[in-house]
């Protein structure tokens, strides 16, 4: 009997939990079913005829149209349905939050990086950050130049061996699918600066030639890093002549901790002398850097000074029942503990809006939500789009036909708990429990915005995979399902597709991702994104290009 599941009592669909043959039998409650072509697993089926102009639900909400008579037993496709959400009441319902049990972490502590501001890093990272994209090269150099010596090579170089290849080549061989490029891996140095987790090397394209706006968003998004709990320290290149000044960057840095005791190093390759004068000049004064922020060592910290990513990326018709929503519980068990957890993506809640608002503490946060809603979606379509192209090809072809699908299930990441704040791109968070940063849906972008928001750990939901990292949040993969799990386990760190497959919960599965996240903010635990140097940074770029 093929597997499926009702959502909410109120669906007009079920999700096929398994492939579902053309005239096989779906049992769902007492009333069977007989389906009238194949469904594709995590595609959805009509449980009721659906006239064309009547909604189709999910989640208990609308989440489409249909655009075609779809009869009861049939697939739901982009083919027969179009994207439309309920309408939005901007007045919240307030609905009370039930708290989880929290005791068995009550006492539980991690050990992390302790800083004059009262934050704690997960990680002590060192940064080396260009103010425009000029200085790129500079530090691609430096970064040949320290890292291995320094003993945090991410030694994959000797995983692949071609000489077998430029031998048969030489050969006349075509056909090299014989020949083996498997090389042995070779071990870390040792570190020099026991209590650095890192170095860690910024590269963009930005800082000059686009809007002065952009420049400015730059050196603001720059700053976050530069005071984030995870980084220790930071070595500055600027060329001299660009839109992205040093002072722009030390005024943020300024207003987001005034107290800053952190060594930053500046140096503009304009006023020195010769390109090797000025590399020289950097890792001299760079090495003093590293030894004092060497002094700061691990100790214990409760939970409540996590700070947590909530991210998906390459999502599918799984990620709004298993992953999204244990990572919700694990959200709602920190929030709980007096912890920060943080969900981004706009673009992804579209379609979730009232839910969230309802759960807004009170009417100025919840206009604040709808403001810049209602103002990156205006500013997508007056570029020709909208929040409704937000599905990807790969999401379709895996069941998130709408985008009013996908956010809902998106959304889930956020648990149950009550939205505390709303902050736009480059705002950091300063309240304990659910905040909203209003990033792109883009991977990248928004894992960068995450961070750049204080996020010290990130937890990436995925169900079609992904390596995305971030150059200074340790971020925990979360697969949605057991065969990629299966398939790309040097990239998954959990896998929530046991709930699917029944043997886990999504409060059980969600209390295993709080304790891997407490090894590795601990540093016990080093994700597979981290093991790859999977250091990914792409600031949101909002305005036009000059």
């Amino acid at each position: 009997m093929p597997r499926v599941l009702k959502i909410h009592p109120e669906d007009n669909v079920l999700v096929a939990l398994s492939h579902i043959p053309a005239g096989s039998t779906i049992r769902h409650t007492s009333d069977d079913l007989l389906a009238m072509e194949d469904i594709d697993i995590k595609h959805k089926v009509a449980t009721e005829d659906i006239p064309k102009g009547h909604h189709i639900r999910m989640y208990g909400t609308i989440v489409g149209e249909a655009t075609q008579p779809i009869f009861r037993g049939m697939k739901i496709t982009t083919g027969n349905t179009r994207h439309l959400t309920a309408n939005i009441s901007k007045k919240g319902a307030k609905i009370p939050w039930v708290k989880p049990d929290i005791t068995e972490y009550a006492q539980r502590t991690f050990a992390g990086y302790h800083r004059q501001n009262g934050q704690v890093g997960t990680r002590n990272y060192w940064l080396f950050i260009p103010l425009v994209f000029c200085e790129n090269r500079n530090i691609k150099l430096l970064q040949d130049t320290l890292v291995e010596p320094l003993g945090y090579e991410i030694r994959q170089k000797d995983r692949f061996q071609i000489q077998g290849l430029i031998e048969a080549a030489k050969r006349g061989v075509q056909d090299f699918d014989a020949i083996d490029l498997a090389g042995k891996e070779s071990s870390a140095q040792e570190r020099i600066f026991s209590n650095i987790d890192g170095i860690k090397f910024l590269t963009h394209e930005g800082g000059c030639g686009g809007t002065r706006q952009d420049s400015e968003m730059l050196c603001k998004l720059l700053a976050t890093y530069i005071t984030h709990p995870n980084v220790g320290g930071a070595t500055v290149l600027s060329l001299g002549c660009q839109n992205a000044e040093a002072k722009t960057l030390q005024a943020f840095i300024q207003s987001l901790d005034p107290k800053n005791d952190k060594p930053i190093l500046y140096f503009e390759q304009q006023s020195s002398i010769s390109e090797p004068d000025f590399i020289e000049q950097i890792i001299k004064s760079t090495f003093t850097g590293l030894q004092r922020a060497n002094l700061t060592e691990r100790k214990a910290a409760s939970l409540e000074h996590l700070k947590l990513g909530l991210e998906c990326g390459g999502s599918d018709g799984f990620s709004g029942l298993s992953a999204n929503p244990a990572l919700g519980y694990c959200s709602d068990l920190l929030v709980a503990l007096g912890a920060s957890t943080i969900l981004s993506e706009f673009p992804e809640l579209h379609g979730a809006e009232q839910d969230i608002i309802d759960r807004c503490v009170d009417d100025a946060t919840a206009q604040r939500f709808i403001s810049l809603m209602q103002r990156y979606n205006q500013r997508a379509k007056s570029d020709g789009s909208g929040f409704e192209a937000n599905p990807s090809p790969g999401n379709i072809r895996d069941g998130l036909i709408t985008d009013a699908i996908k956010s809902l299930g998106a959304a889930k990441k956020g648990g149950s708990s009550p939205v505390v704040d709303v902050l736009d791109y480059g705002e950091v968070v300063s309240k304990p429990g659910l905040n909203l940063v209003c990033t792109p849906g883009n991977d990248v972008e928004s894992t960068t915005g995450l961070a750049g928001a204080g996020a010290n750990l990130i937890v990436f939901t995925t169900g079609l995979g992904t390596p995305t990292g971030n150059v200074i949040a340790p971020t925990v993969k979360m697969a949605t399902n057991s065969d990629l799990a299966r398939r790309m386990a040097d990239i998954i760190d959990i896998n929530a597709g046991s709930i699917i497959e029944g043997s886990d919960t999504i409060e059980s599965k969600g209390r295993e991702l709080l304790d891997l996240l407490i090894e590795t903010a601990s540093g016990t635990y080093i994700t597979n994104a981290e093991r790859l140097g999977q250091d990914d940074f792409i600031p949101w770029k909002r305005g036009i290009s000059l």
